[in-house]
């Protein structure tokens, strides 16, 4: 029994160690404050021992091309604080408009900056990955963005080499209006704005609850629906070696990232 007083003096052990609990791998993510649906979307698809580590940048919640572009002055330092001892995998900036304004090259010199051991990624690159693996050329997309978002993404995307048949929006201003609109609503949104040429549709936005019912939306229109944190947690896993095929998260996971871009 420990008495006031006394010092304590444990016994000597051999403690057994392992890998660690997430030894196939180490995804990091840095978020903007105000999204309310990515992390928990990433712990949804997470395979089996694999980790998932956020961060979050310190954001305005009013989303417009000029309050996106200042993300990139505390990229380096977000990327710094994500697990830096374990050294994970993979470290992408999530979130879609603020990929098309800032653009990818800025966004991967920054991380680079603050984890120099690590890939860099962003949520632009998962996205074009998987259009890529899927042979997509013309898409439809739906955003919750303002239109001088849109009007931004859609003209990144044609110089990336696809064909943009339709852009819409729903032009709300905040990152918790992204959040808090229904799985159902994206789900009736992506069929109305759906064409016949399409190859497939793109609900983007890493705020928004469009995984909830991706599979859903694929079964009602016969083709690949692309959602940001779906298309980027392919992508990172793809990067970070884990080929696991996930099963209601869109046909994008049984590919195995034969068409993966190289960065650096």
């Amino acid at each position: 029994m420990f008495k006031t007083g006394q010092t304590v003096q444990s016994a000597p052990r051999s403690p057994e160690m392992d890998a660690g609990r997430h030894h196939r791998a180490k995804l990091g993510f840095i978020l903007m404050s105000t999204d309310l649906a990515a992390e928990a979307d990433f712990n949804d698809m997470a395979p089996d021992d694999v980790g998932v580590h956020i961060t979050r940048l310190k954001t305005d919640d009013y989303t417009t091309n000029e309050t996106l572009s200042r993300h990139i002055k505390h990229m380096a330092d977000a990327a710094s604080r994500i697990q830096p001892d374990t050294k994970p995998n993979v470290v992408s900036y999530s979130c879609t408009s603020g990929s098309i304004v800032i653009g990818e090259e800025r966004i991967y010199a920054e991380i680079s900056k603050g984890a120099p051991w690590v890939q860099p990624m962003c949520l632009l690159t998962g996205v074009i990955d998987a259009l890529h693996e899927l042979d997509i050329h013309k898409l439809v997309i739906g955003t919750p963005y303002l239109d001088e978002i849109n009007t931004a993404e859609a003209e990144v995307l044609i110089k990336k080499g696809f064909e943009i048949l339709d852009i819409q929006g729903l032009n709300l201003e905040t990152g918790i209006e992204f959040g808090r609109v229904t799985p159902a609503y994206w789900k009736k949104f992506a069929l109305e704005i759906d064409q016949p040429d399409a190859d497939a549709i793109f609900l983007s936005c890493g705020g928004i609850r469009s995984l909830e019912v991706v599979d859903q939306i694929e079964q009602a229109v016969g083709k690949p629906v692309i959602t940001s944190n779906q298309a980027q947690m392919w992508s990172c896993l793809r990067r970070a070696g884990i080929m696991d095929e996930l099963e209601g998260f869109g046909q994008i996971f049984k590919h195995p990232g034969k068409n993966l871009r190289k960065i650096g």
